[in-house]
């Protein structure tokens, strides 16, 4: 287990760019195995996560070829289905909650797919109902192993079907998605999730061969075709990373300029930073936060306090609340921040009370934030990791404290974000590695 040792209380200054999206990645990657033609993909972000997929598909038999930094390419036009069965890939598999989404591939192509119980962040219940209903809606069989937490679905030929999705689920919605592609006949897809990961998807399939309309909406038709060749995809920036750096930027005081950030993917992300009283401003496809010295938290038109909350998109994404939480620690004024979706993901704030933040938890889901507007910096201490989100989060915290601080268990930062001390260390910031 490594740790991150954090000098804080120094301003950064300097460029970021973001690294490729993590979660379109894991989708496109999946999406390679429908095809026996080489994909080609660049922008891939190498974190843990994603490089764990990679190699999950080359026990597959896809033959993967790192052409240059971020740039793969893929070729399953030798996939060994019974690797599924191995207890290598059980492992690997079950330590990765992204591999979900190689069941509706691999059903499309082969009529079965299986996986153990998947892994992932500890932030709440987390079903996986979504995927197996869709597909069972296309036509498989769908079998639980309650003793050894096995899911498997089979099917001789997948046909189209019409169905309204319990929730939007992003995961859910691209497994279906990649099943119906090979489907015969014509499936509808409504309440669909429609976040730029899924758009991208959309896009990388069409240019396999794939026919979909209503790409960006909640309302996806797929008319199934028999096979799909190969492409090349580009990933875009990772919306999740920039909002990141945005609350880094305000909480160090710090004057930072995002570059090549796919503004027109970002949706409210800018927009709800503002709200918190930080400068974003917008030149091309960068971003400058700049005069973070001070921010003060809007308020309501009759004075109520502000609320921020994760909604489906084009709503503000669950993965930036724990950020925008840490960032209003140091604001002028209070905010109430609403993780609707995972009943865990707060429990990370008796660290931020810990470090001297002023944090009511109401419940599982609210936390009321009263921002100290910088009379009081927070105070360095001993923290642990607990998932992704929330540990770069307490990164942030740390950066901004006065003293030394140490993070345990930052393999679960490297899950999402790469090289992020080589890159923050770049622009003044003092973190070592142990």
């Amino acid at each position: 287990m490594s740790t991150f040792q954090i000098e804080g209380g120094y301003q950064l200054k300097g460029d970021l760019e973001p690294q490729g999206a993590k979660n379109e990645a894991l989708q496109v990657i999946c999406a390679t195995l429908l095809s026996s033609g080489i994909t080609t993909i660049d922008n891939i972000p190498e974190i843990r996560d994603v490089l764990k997929l990679i190699d999950i598909l080359n026990g597959l038999g896809v033959k993967t070829e790192r052409i240059s930094k971020g740039n793969y390419s893929f070729d399953a036009g030798n996939v060994d289905i019974n690797y599924l069965k191995s207890p290598e890939y059980a492992d690997k598999a079950a330590g990765l909650r992204g591999s979900i989404m190689i069941i509706g591939p691999l059903l499309a192509r082969f009529g079965r797919g299986f996986i153990p119980q998947p892994g992932g962040d500890k932030i709440g219940r987390r079903r996986v109902d979504t995927h197996f209903i869709g597909l069972q809606k296309l036509g498989a069989e769908f079998n639980f192993d309650k003793e050894n937490h096995w899911y498997s679905v089979t099917a001789d030929q997948l046909k189209g079907a019409y169905m309204l999705l319990d929730e939007a689920s992003v995961t859910g919605t691209a497994n279906i998605l990649m099943a119906a592609i090979l489907a015969e006949g014509t499936t509808t897809i409504y309440n669909a999730a429609c976040e730029p990961y899924l758009q991208q998807l959309c896009k990388m399939l069409v240019n396999m061969g794939a026919k979909i309309q209503g790409i960006g909406s909640n309302l996806l038709t797929i008319e199934g075709v028999s096979s799909l060749k190969g492409c090349k995809h580009r990933v875009l920036p990772d919306m999740i990373e920039v909002g990141s750096f945005i609350g880094l930027a305000a909480m160090t005081a710090s004057e930072i300029r995002l570059k090549n950030v796919g503004i027109e993917h970002l949706g409210i992300i800018p927009e709800s930073f503002r709200r918190l009283g930080i400068k974003v401003e917008q030149s091309g496809d960068n971003l400058l936060i700049k005069n973070t010295g001070h921010y003060e938290i809007d308020s309501y038109l009759d004075g109520g306090i502000m609320t921020i909350a994760d909604a489906p998109w084009p709503g503000l994404t669950p993965d930036l609340l724990s950020v925008f939480l840490v960032v209003a620690t140091q604001a002028k004024g209070s905010v109430l921040i609403h993780q609707k979706m995972f009943e865990s993901r707060l429990f990370f704030v008796d660290k931020l009370i810990d470090m001297g933040a002023q944090i009511i938890l109401c419940d599982p889901h609210r936390a009321t934030v009263i921002g100290l507007d910088r009379k009081h910096s927070l105070r360095a201490t001993k923290m642990s990791s607990p998932d992704i989100r929330a540990g770069i989060a307490l990164l942030i915290a740390a950066m901004s404290a006065k003293g030394t601080s140490t993070i345990d268990n930052i393999e679960q930062i490297d899950r999402g974000y790469e090289n992020i001390d080589g890159r923050l260390n770049a622009i003044g910031a003092k973190i070592t590695r142990i």
